[in-house]
């Protein structure tokens, strides 16, 4: 049986700190996976499931904010928590601009990094579960006819049937029978519903 538990990921070159963090983190009933650097990070995939990242920003080689630079790039999501002992506040407002959750200054209360790590967890559970089901719309989408889908595009900009059908040359009835395949096929059960779907996806990339 697999474990469904999330996983923090804890990068920090220093010893101490991982094995404290690591410590405190399985007491709070979590995966939890440390590196030395941010090198030693980027050499294994992803996690599967939710997942939070707590980073040190200075380290040798590349920095944490370097880290954070890097797997934006590469469409890392995982919400990050940094944490440093050199805190400044320019390094705290790239880190938030680059989409970093938290900013800890260490020494820091372990309550408030645990407090930040099941807030971070619990966004990155409902984004998986959005993001799973705009695959899924993905999924439908790439379902449909080269037809079927030029009448879902222009069902969501508003065209009703006898537009459609003029637009594309078509009879309404045989616009009518892909609109229905259309609502079908994306699993929805109005065009509210359809135009949503499809909008959000849009939205997403």
């Amino acid at each position: 049986m697999s474990d469904t538990r999330p996983t923090v990921l804890v990068v920090d070159d220093d010893l101490s700190m991982r094995k404290a963090l690591e410590r405190s983190i399985r007491a709070e009933d979590l995966n939890v996976k440390t590196f030395a650097s941010a090198a030693e990070f980027l050499e294994q995939g992803p996690p599967e499931g939710p997942a939070c990242l707590v980073l040190d920003i200075r380290m040798p080689g590349l920095s944490g904010l370097d880290l954070q630079a890097e797997l934006k790039s590469r469409n890392f999501r995982t919400p990050i928590i940094f944490i440093t002992g050199h805190g400044d506040i320019p390094a705290s407002v790239k880190a938030m601009k680059g989409g970093a959750v938290d900013f800890l200054l260490k020494p820091f209360d372990l309550s408030d990094l645990l407090r930040g790590i099941h807030q971070a967890l619990k966004q990155e559970e409902a984004l998986q579960a959005v993001r799973a089901e705009d695959a899924e719309v993905r999924c439908r989408i790439q379902t449909l006819t080269p037809r079927e889908r030029e009448v879902l595009d222009l069902v969501v900009k508003g065209l009703l049937n006898k537009q459609i059908a003029i637009q594309l040359g078509a009879a309404e009835r045989t616009i009518k029978v892909h609109r229905g395949r259309v609502m079908h096929k994306m699993e929805v059960q109005s065009v509210a519903d359809l135009v949503r779907a499809v909008e959000r996806v849009k939205a997403d990339g």
